[in-house]
């Protein structure tokens, strides 16, 4: 058995498992012990697939090869919600600048990526939270003009200012 608990050989826990080939082609149902075999007499693995269905699902192949995949494939999954790019917006933000952080940012949602809008606040910036939020509600406004958005994070407080994380509809 490997850490991450995929049973594999002896290690598999059923009397009767649904075999599958190394080929991908169903070879029915069989004995443990059968399956085993016939994994041996090839050289490869007896890889437990699923054990929702019973029988358990089996694979026969090598076991490195299997776990290579499923770390390609929890890879993949991670990398497809795109990056997060991250725009800074001033306090005191004029509107022709809004006008250009919210085209950069819709180039980035184009691309798929999501889009952190952070306000870092300083001094006595600090106090004036309502203000901060109207600009950056604002920002999210001119841009929702452009290209539709969804708010993946809602505007949260932190101790330096203001967040909010969003994506293309």
């Amino acid at each position: 058995m490997h850490n991450n608990r995929t049973p594999i050989n002896n290690y598999i826990r059923a009397r009767e498992v649904r075999l599958i080939d190394e080929t991908g082609k169903q070879l029915g149902i069989l004995p443990l012990n059968e399956a085993l075999q016939i994994a041996k007499d090839k050289g490869l693995d007896l890889i437990q697939v699923t054990e929702k269905v019973d029988p358990p699902v089996c694979k026969i192949g090598d076991f490195g090869k299997h776990l290579y995949q499923l770390q390609k494939k929890e890879r993949k999954v991670k990398t497809a919600g795109g990056d997060l790019k991250e725009i800074q917006i001033g306090f005191n933000i004029s509107i022709h600048d809004i006008e250009t952080k919210a085209h950069q940012s819709e180039k980035f949602l184009h691309r798929g990526d999501k889009v952190k809008i952070a306000m870092r606040l300083k001094g006595r910036e600090k106090a004036l939270g309502n203000h901060a939020k109207e600009k950056i509600e604002q920002f999210c406004k001119f841009l929702d003009q452009k290209i539709p958005i969804k708010t993946e994070r809602e505007l949260k407080r932190e101790p330096r200012g203001f967040t909010l994380i969003i994506s293309k509809k």
